[in-house]
């Protein structure tokens, strides 16, 4: 009998008041989970540490790190990233529900970006106030009245999923910029494949290796140039980024360049990568750099890793930048709050998908509730992600209480708050035992020239890797799981 579960079906720890992801009550797992439960409940504590010791040296040896920055230490960490074996199952109806709804808002947003750099007809209807769109960090007045290739402006996405103990899901974040995960959802499912075969070809999963080839058709119906063969090129901030890992697996998973700004040159309003023989034109960028680095001459002067004349390129209409320069004024936590407002403008539909109720601290009547309930609430820092600029009301101390209540009070309109939700738990295998952690849900989309989301089946599961944590970033240190979709 394994350490696991005395009992096969039986919760090995308290479910308290959280959604559960594998067990419907103490002595019962939900239907889609029992063929994992009962093979992971029949395994030894000494097979299950010899699996994880094997992961783990697969990763060491396949390279799939993250590197974690810390303020106190003088030297980034680069680790692999902590990889549960038990896979988060998600049914089928389960998910063409999200699937749905995930199409519907990205399609919304993709509306709303064009619109703010064209007519701005949203905020002419009075439905997103004007100031939203001009203090916004992330707005681009250089893209306004700009064609962009097949109007698709978001060509990857990562929109984050909580389950609160209602059993529901819910929207937490839109990252329409450069969000970042591919790699490890791809690897997760080729690691699970390979050490628990049994398991997996026994299943009926969604397939996700096809998305790769999703994802460069997606890249290649951008080319402006039209030519049977698009050069495409990734454009990396260096092997010093947090991402490097993931930025050389796409590339090298879909055929494409792996450059850095130095590697191209703009000559006659084209960009061309510097090969042996000479230049050779680019046709697409798939850019992981911030708008701020990507051009030192429309944007931040002295950013060492862009392009110089990227821009002029892309308004002269001779290269494709994924995704588009200026997106991120739709993923701004103060505009996530009108996300259900464009998708009934725009679409003239109601949301499937709920946002978490969401405070803006710069309407004085919700800032004040806020503040007399610190305690209760996660405040945002509006322009940050990734976990930082944050606060966990009920993780603080007394002198972070304060802290962000000045910070608040100093500059309200930097910072939204959400209730504290009740992120669900789902087994982990810790020293041998399960153990209840917190996760959230990052589902990808990818849409090319044709404006059709498609959504990679599954996406990756976050895991704060403390017990009672609510933090589930990788950047903070969380950890992630293979996500089945059942076909």
């Amino acid at each position: 009998m394994s350490k696991l579960d005395p009992l096969p079906g039986l919760s090995p720890y308290p479910l308290q008041h959280f959604y559960d992801e594998m067990y419907a009550d103490e002595r019962s797992v939900r239907p889609h989970y029992k063929h994992v439960n009962r093979m992971f409940s029949g395994m030894s504590p000494e097979e299950l540490q010899g699996k994880q010791k094997l992961m783990q040296r697969r990763m060491m040896e396949e390279g799939i790190t993250f590197t974690l920055y810390n303020p106190a230490q003088d030297q980034p960490m680069e680790r692999t990233i902590p990889f549960d074996m038990i896979p988060r199952i998600i049914p089928k109806g389960e998910w063409e529900r999200l699937e749905a709804g995930i199409v519907q808002r990205i399609t919304a947003l993709n509306l709303f970006i064009h619109d703010i750099y064209h007519e701005q007809y949203i905020v002419k209807d009075g439905i997103v106030p004007r100031r939203m769109i001009i203090s916004n960090c992330y707005f681009r007045p250089e893209m306004s009245g700009l064609r962009v290739p097949g109007g698709a402006y978001i060509t990857t996405s990562g929109i984050d999923l909580i389950r609160h103990h209602d059993g529901e899901y819910y929207v937490l974040e839109d990252n329409l910029r450069t969000p970042s995960g591919f790699s490890y959802l791809f690897k997760g499912r080729s690691l699970m494949n390979q050490l628990f075969p049994e398991l997996s070809f026994a299943s009926s999963i969604r397939d996700v290796d096809h998305s790769l080839n999703r994802f460069l058709s997606v890249l290649r119906s951008l080319s402006p140039s039209r030519t049977k063969d698009p050069v495409i090129a990734l454009l990396t901030p260096g092997e010093y980024n947090s991402a490097y890992y993931e930025h050389a697996f796409l590339a090298q998973q879909m055929g494409i360049h792996l450059v850095e700004g130095r590697d191209l040159v703009a000559q006659d309003h084209k960009i061309y990568l510097k090969v042996m023989n000479g230049l050779r034109r680019v046709d697409v960028l798939y850019r992981r750099l911030d708008d701020d680095f990507i051009d030192p001459l429309a944007f931040q002067p002295s950013s060492l890793l862009g392009v110089a004349g990227l821009m002029n390129a892309y308004r002269a209409g001779n290269i494709a930048i994924a995704n588009a320069p200026g997106t991120g004024v739709a993923d701004d936590k103060a505009m996530y709050v009108y996300v259900p407002d464009m998708i009934r403008y725009y679409l003239n539909e109601e949301p499937i998908l709920s946002n978490v109720p969401t405070y803006l601290l710069s309407r004085p009547q919700e800032r004040q509730y806020v503040l007399d309930h610190l305690s209760e609430m996660v405040v945002k820092e509006t322009s940050l992600s990734g976990g930082y600029g944050m606060l966990i009301g009920s993780e603080a101390t007394k002198e972070e209480l304060i802290d962000f209540r000045l910070k608040i009070l100093a500059e309200p309109e930097r910072y939204i708050a959400q209730p504290i939700m009740s992120l669900s738990r789902a087994p982990v295998l810790a020293e041998g035992s399960m153990a209840p952690r917190h996760i959230d849900l990052r589902a990808f989309v990818l849409m090319g020239a044709d404006r059709k989301p498609h959504v990679i089946p599954g996406g990756l599961t976050r895991v704060a890797m403390r017990e009672g944590s609510l933090v589930v970033n990788s950047s903070q240190g969380g950890g992630v799981k293979d996500t089945w979709v059942m076909a």
